[in-house]
């Protein structure tokens, strides 16, 4: 069977033909750039019958200030938010991500939503403290950022991410971002992480340590424990890491461990300890 296509041009009507799709049981899914559609499919690991794309929705492709906050829409892509540099961080990290053609394709909401386990995008929103606007059936929503996404996007049925906004003094905050690999400079990571310094304290993001990305409160408070030495704070947070780390054909558990406390070290090089 053909997988139907619908391409609405506004949150309403993407929101109707979702819930028409699903009452129709054709299994509808939201697709943004469309690039993580294509490699699930290759293993047949999707599904849905029915795609709705959102990427000519307008409100999906801001990129402008608006009052304290600097918005992106969710349909922007890494490369387009890369070259417009209007959140350093967000654009350096999102640099990183796959090759340069991929990035052509791949959204900010389409990495913040996804599967792949990855979501590098997602760090600097994380550090940032960002707010998501959330489309839904009740209608629209600002929510925090860490009350949507936990190891992974929390959203009802039918919900999708149409824009990202963040405070224009985080945006504009000295920072850390590195992506460590092991061979190829478009390998998958062993880590990203990102690290902001916000009232003298560090704000850090990690991803590919882990099966998801994540910012761990636990960490944060041993890393910014002004009593102990940074070796030791080093030592203390990777006793702390909210879950196991990978351990795959790129490289040991072991491994990974190392080099995130060498990234520690650097991001302390880079920010300062207390």
């Amino acid at each position: 069977m053909a997988m139907e296509y619908y391409r609405p041009t506004t949150i309403k009507e993407a929101l109707q033909l979702y819930q028409q799709l699903s009452y129709a049981g054709k299994n509808p899914a939201y697709m943004s750039g469309g690039t993580e559609i294509v490699t699930l499919s290759r293993f047949h690991l999707f599904q849905a019958a029915s795609l709705i794309d959102l990427t000519h929705i307008p409100e999906t492709r801001v990129h402008d200030v608006d009052g304290n906050h600097l918005v992106l829409g969710a349909s922007l892509t890494l490369n387009e938010i890369s070259e417009k540099n209007g959140f350093p961080l967000l654009a350096v990290t999102a640099s990183r991500v796959a090759d340069h053609t991929t990035r052509n394709h791949i959204t900010l909401g389409g990495n913040i939503s996804g599967k792949i386990i990855y979501k590098e995008a997602i760090l600097p929103l994380l550090v940032s403290d960002s707010l998501l606007l959330i489309a839904s059936f009740e209608g629209l929503k600002t929510v925090p950022i860490h009350a949507v996404f936990h190891k992974e996007p929390h959203l009802s049925p039918g919900e999708w991410v149409v824009q990202v906004l963040t405070e224009k003094n985080a945006v504009d905050r000295p920072f850390f971002s590195v992506k460590k690999r092991k061979i190829d400079v478009i390998d998958y990571p062993l880590l990203t992480l990102t690290a902001i310094k916000v009232d003298g304290k560090l704000r850090v993001a990690i991803s590919g340590l882990c099966d998801f990305p994540f910012r761990s409160v636990a960490m944060e408070q041993v890393l910014n424990d002004p009593s102990r030495p940074v070796s030791a704070r080093i030592i203390e947070a990777l006793k702390v890491i909210p879950g196991d780390v990978r351990n795959d054909w790129i490289a040991s558990a072991e491994y990974r461990r190392f080099v995130l406390q060498t990234t520690l070290e650097e991001m302390y090089a880079a920010l300062g300890g207390m």
